[in-house]
């Protein structure tokens, strides 16, 4: 019975509730307006160029705009305290004709090939000693980076210490040992500072190559070389034919950005020999600052630099289309 009472109540309170209307709720202003921000960001193209403007703003401000402007440097005749004039292609050809400009050419492709070449060998065999189990095999991994971490003039500077004539360490070795009878003149010889160049940064350049590649050689399955030593390789074999075919995208991306800093090296060649003696140590940085700051020819100077863009475009491209054909 008290079932039977109840029931009408229920029924009764719930007509009631039905026939109330109920509160529509409004958004307030703010919440709109996120709510269109929202539906706008859900857009991928919207939220791509968002994502990217400051990226683009950055690129336009201090890659692009300094690249056009060296493009309009290098066809005028600009120099310090006045304007330039269009002059077309007149600075490439007295570029060609400077035997100082054709001497800074060929030591910069000598200084950059050399050097790569030798960073990467030793690079090479770094990080395959470094990839041994051994003690302290972290601390001298870490350790290997001081010499790319330590700035470059202040490293430079102290090479330029013992390359000196009157104060080299390598003399006093050398003189000491019974090797030589007189000082020798490090960089007082245009072969010799060459080679003290190249020497310099192969010794800067090496522990990149050497992390980078270890970084690689981390990678390569150990399960493959068990393998290949099973069917009976040796040690060459299985680096010739395992290996290096496994880390050489690696490899050729570490060259690539080696050998794009090289070209363009200004800091080492210039504190070291200022591009002396004799201007035999010039390459395109060094003698580019020369023409441009120190002879106040900004045009030509220009030009100086911009001759080198081509070559470095047909090195990406060429080792970008060999990765892309090796992958």
């Amino acid at each position: 019975m008290a079932d039977q009472r109840i029931e009408p109540i229920l029924t009764d309170s719930a007509r009631l509730a039905a026939a109330i209307p109920s509160p529509v709720a409004v958004a307030p202003p703010e919440a709109r307006r996120a709510t269109w921000l929202g539906l706008l960001l859900e857009r991928e193209h919207v939220l791509a160029g968002l994502l990217l403007a400051p990226t683009l703003v950055i690129l336009t401000l201090f890659i692009a705009y300094p690249f056009v402007l060296g493009i309009w440097l290098a066809v005028s005749d600009k120099m310090v305290g006045r304007p330039g004039s269009f002059v077309g292609l007149q600075n490439f050809q007295v570029n060609l004709n400077d035997t100082i400009f054709l001497r800074a050419f060929q030591n910069t492709f000598v200084y950059t090939f050399i050097a790569t070449a030798l960073k990467l060998a030793l690079g090479m065999a770094t990080a395959l000693l470094l990839n041994h189990h051994f003690h302290f095999k972290r601390i001298i991994r870490a350790s290997m980076l001081l010499p790319w971490i330590v700035p470059t003039v202040l490293s430079t500077l102290a090479w330029q210490w013992m390359f000196d004539a009157t104060f080299s360490v390598f003399n006093w070795v050398l003189m000491n040992a019974g090797l030589i009878s007189k000082r020798i003149l490090w960089l007082g010889d245009g072969t010799l500072a060459m080679g003290c160049l190249i020497a310099v940064n192969v010794w800067r350049g090496m522990p990149f190559f050497a992390i980078t590649l270890l970084a690689g050689l981390q990678t390569v399955n150990p399960d493959v070389h068990e393998a290949a030593e099973i069917d009976g390789a040796n040690a060459w074999q299985r680096f010739w034919r395992v290996t290096l075919p496994l880390i050489k995208p690696i490899m050729l991306v570490v060259v690539l950005f080696s050998m794009i800093a090289t070209f363009a090296d200004f800091q080492l060649i210039y504190v070291l020999t200022r591009g002396g003696p004799y201007s035999s140590t010039h390459v395109f940085g060094t003698y580019a600052y020369e023409i441009a700051m120190r002879a106040a020819k900004l045009g030509q100077g220009a030009s100086i630099s911009l001759f080198l863009f081509p070559f470095l475009l047909m090195v990406i491209v060429f080792q970008l289309w060999y990765i892309r054909r090796s992958d």
